[in-house]
């Protein structure tokens, strides 16, 4: 996901209710063939344009959300411009989950992945409604080789994703689903703070998107 973004609603992954299951990250042998023989395909299509419009004007569950999509039909877009900071930046904290020193840190992980990979990860951290929302799209020119991790606890665990199509060719699904597992549930974040949260589930994806394309990469949440 770093030009402007203007890819087919196909090209970033979005999962439908239907097809996804949360606990294993799995789609399941069912809904396969009901996607196949109900005439379903053409919903999901639509389902997965539409999550890709609702992620970025409620900044919410991004597309690939792992605590639901479905949530976020039922709030309203956001578009707030004026909370992106002036200058270019990897990681907007609208939350101040984070402290200085560690938006540095974590900037500065992206930047060595990026420099190292060519994905781009970027982090938004926020309290829905306070967002930036739909802004983030043109800011961070959004592609599908970016992904957009939200950090926000508004509904319960606070790690949810935006996986480009570049990237989920080379990353399982379940590592996602696994990660915010993880690190992103009440129990760890209310435990160790938010930023203890944002700052694991950074360095788990960043050692992921390091290890070679093979059946077993991303196995283990670092």
């Amino acid at each position: 996901m770093a030009m402007l973004f203007r890819p087919p609603p196909s090209q970033c992954r979005s999962f439908s209710p239907l097809t996804f299951n949360h606990i294993s990250g799995e789609i399941s042998p069912s809904s396969r063939l009901s996607l196949k023989t109900s005439g379903v395909e053409n919903w999901v299509s639509h389902f997965r344009s539409k999550s890709l419009s609702l992620m970025f004007s409620g900044a919410l569950a991004l597309g690939l959300s792992l605590s639901g999509v479905g949530y976020a039909e039922a709030k309203a877009g956001v578009n707030k411009p004026e909370l992106l900071p002036k200058e270019f930046t990897s990681v907007i904290d609208v939350a101040d989950f984070l402290s200085n020193g560690q938006e540095k840190r974590i900037a500065k992980e992206i930047a060595d992945l990026e420099k190292d990979t060519g994905f781009k990860l970027r982090v938004l951290a926020q309290n829905y409604p306070v967002t930036p929302g739909l802004a983030i799209k043109d800011f961070w020119q959004v592609d599908d080789s970016t992904i957009v991790f939200v950090a926000d606890p508004t509904f319960g665990n606070i790690l949810n994703f935006n996986v480009g199509a570049s990237v989920d060719l080379d990353i399982p699904r379940s590592f996602w689903s696994r990660l915010a597992g993880k690190y992103g549930n009440m129990f760890y974040w209310k435990e160790k703070g938010e930023d203890a949260s944002i700052e694991a589930a950074v360095m788990a994806i960043s050692s992921c998107l390091r290890e070679p394309v093979g059946a077993n990469n991303c196995a283990e949440i670092q």
